[in-house]
């Protein structure tokens, strides 16, 4: 399987709408890549909390229109980083989407860690309550978003529903990389899973972003990295190779504590 992680530059200069062009020209360049990877609050901004109120919206609209376009273009499965999804009630999420190679939605999850200690996402978002996974590319994929990596148990509760991968969509800070790194590796060694972590680059709302994009197999080897900048990260991976690693060094069976969450 060919994965494409698009780390973009997270400036907000240019208006939303060529923003969101710019995004779905990447992805469609992607022709061939099986999982295409967008970071989290590309269109809006994860630090620019100030405009979300403008910003946030129902999820079907111009830019998830967008992002399915691209998907049945490049003929890939999308993860489409989060948005600001506004519901009916007023209330605000960071919710990631998953697209089919038709465009049709797959998955959606609604961040359940948001940042701040009582600022920022904290403050302005509402909280997810439901863990997601999709079933694609022959395997089953767990969804995670940003801060939710310095969270294990969520990582466990997706292992028991069957995850063998996770697709982490972020906007990681520069000043905290060494965590952003460290933490992937982590859930890919104590999880026997893939991690495919998309953060962005440059600087955005006054914070520098980490970049530094990467893949981790099951073993915990990164096995490709972007550096600081605006890059289109690609690498060929074996999902299967989960079962094979999971058999051969038997870890979590010999688990004495059960997810605490159903």
């Amino acid at each position: 399987m060919r994965a494409a992680l698009i780390q973009l530059d997270g400036s907000l200069e240019a208006p939303l709408a060529e923003r969101v062009e710019r995004a779905a020209g990447l992805v469609r360049a992607q022709r061939g890549a099986d999982l295409v990877v967008l970071p989290e609050l590309w269109a809006h901004g994860a630090w620019a909390t100030d405009s979300w109120a403008e910003s946030a919206a129902p999820l079907e609209g111009p830019v998830l229109d967008a992002l399915r376009h691209a998907a049945r273009e490049t003929g890939c499965v999308l993860h489409g980083g989060s948005l600001l999804e506004r519901l009916a009630d007023g209330r605000v999420f960071n919710t990631a989407v998953v697209l089919g190679p038709d465009g049709e939605l797959l998955a959606t999850y609604r961040k359940i860690h948001r940042f701040g200690f009582d600022a920022g996402e904290a403050a302005v978002l509402a909280a997810g309550e439901d863990v997601a996974t999709v079933d694609a590319l022959g395997s089953r994929l767990g969804l995670a978003t940003c801060y939710d990596l310095r969270f294990p148990e969520l990582f466990r509760v997706l292992v028991d529903r069957g995850a063998q991968a996770f697709v982490v969509a972020a906007s990681w800070p520069a000043k905290r990389r060494e965590h952003w790194s460290l933490l992937a590796r982590a859930r890919a060694v104590e999880d026997q899973a893939w991690v495919f972590a998309c953060g962005q680059a440059g600087t955005q709302a006054g914070v520098e972003l980490a970049g530094g994009s990467l893949v981790v197999d099951p073993w915990g080897r990164v096995v490709a990295e972007a550096g600081t900048g605006e890059q289109v990260l690609e690498v060929e991976v074996d999902l299967g190779e989960v079962e094979g690693v999971r058999a051969g060094f038997p870890v979590l069976r010999d688990r004495r504590l059960s997810s605490a969450t159903d």
